[in-house]
């Protein structure tokens, strides 16, 4: 079983997946934050981001969001210059700032571009492609336009949330698709989506033997620990979840102290590291560090963690 943290716009930058594997030291694969066309060029946040020495150590792996052929073409040959040899799309974003322009999981169900898919992986086999998907935007078969064409290319992996893009994170998860999904594709499948705890990821490694790996995003967010709770084999107690948390949270705070100037700067970077942690850190504590606006009501707000 392959692990995989997908990317998180807003949290899972370059210093946080440094420090997050410096800490837990997994196998895990780490992702970019998508990387998108800005008057046809890259971004130069994208451009520091996934060329950031902080990389070197950790598999991680630049994600491209687009809308149409011509972009899809821009981006991967921008990211040629860049001499990538790993590259995954993202065809799953469900925001509308994304879906509304007619990128992320807009472009399952749009065959003209899944044609243009399928031909920049066939043209580029020095490449190693992975596509990351929704089922569709509103109805849960639109997929059903996307994977014959897939099919017809070699993919490291197709990793499917089986939600439509409307549901954002909630609501019902469409089992029954994404094991059609698995039966169908010729390329490995990867699962993503409410994977918070390791009995999650028993059950969905039991209902879905087949499948290459489980990909994690605000799970890992939540519950850093994750993973190496799951491959060890053993669920780690709260104190040592908490303890480990601490230590990856004050690595990234010394980084962001070190490279950024002022408290507001520091505050607005580190304080989305528990966005998604209230269930691990206690309400309490997350209220306060939601709260905190200067250096030392943030640090009075993390020391509650280990208070309760």
């Amino acid at each position: 079983m392959k692990f995989h943290f997908a990317p998180v716009q807003g949290h899972t930058d370059a210093p946080y997946r440094h420090y997050h594997h410096k800490v837990y030291g997994n196998d895990l694969t780490y992702y970019t934050p998508f990387i998108r066309l800005e008057e046809g060029k890259l971004r130069k946040r994208d451009i520091k981001d996934f060329t950031s020495s902080l990389n070197s150590e950790a598999i991680n792996i630049p994600q491209i969001i687009f809308r149409d052929e011509k972009e899809l073409v821009a981006l991967v040959d921008l990211m040629k210059q860049q001499e990538v040899t790993r590259l995954d799309l993202n065809m799953g974003c469900p925001f509308p700032l994304q879906t509304g322009h007619g990128r992320g999981a807009a472009t399952v169900a749009n065959e003209s571009l899944a044609k243009a898919v399928k031909k920049i992986i066939t043209d580029n086999q020095d490449i190693n492609f992975s596509v990351k998907i929704r089922l569709g935007m509103t109805a849960p078969d639109e997929w059903q336009v996307l994977l014959p064409y897939l099919n017809d290319t070699h993919i490291s992996h197709l990793a499917v949330h089986p939600r439509v893009a409307r549901q954002q994170y909630s609501g019902e998860l469409y089992l029954d698709q994404f094991n059609d999904i698995l039966t169908q594709s010729v390329n490995p499948v990867v699962y993503n989506g409410e994977i918070h705890t390791p009995q999650d990821v028993q059950r969905i490694s039991s209902l879905f033997p087949n499948i290459e790996g489980i990909m994690v995003g605000r799970g890992l967010l939540g519950r850093p620990s994750l993973i190496n709770e799951v491959t060890s084999g053993n669920e780690w107690p709260r104190e040592k979840r908490l303890e480990t948390m601490l230590k990856f949270h004050q690595q990234l705070l010394n980084h962001y102290t070190e490279e950024l100037c002022g408290d507001s700067q520091i505050i607005s970077k580190i304080k989305p590291f528990w966005e998604y942690a209230e269930d691990e850190i206690g309400r309490k504590a997350w209220k306060a560090i939601k709260k905190a606006g200067n250096i030392a009501k943030y640090h009075s707000a993390v020391a509650l963690i280990t208070q309760q």
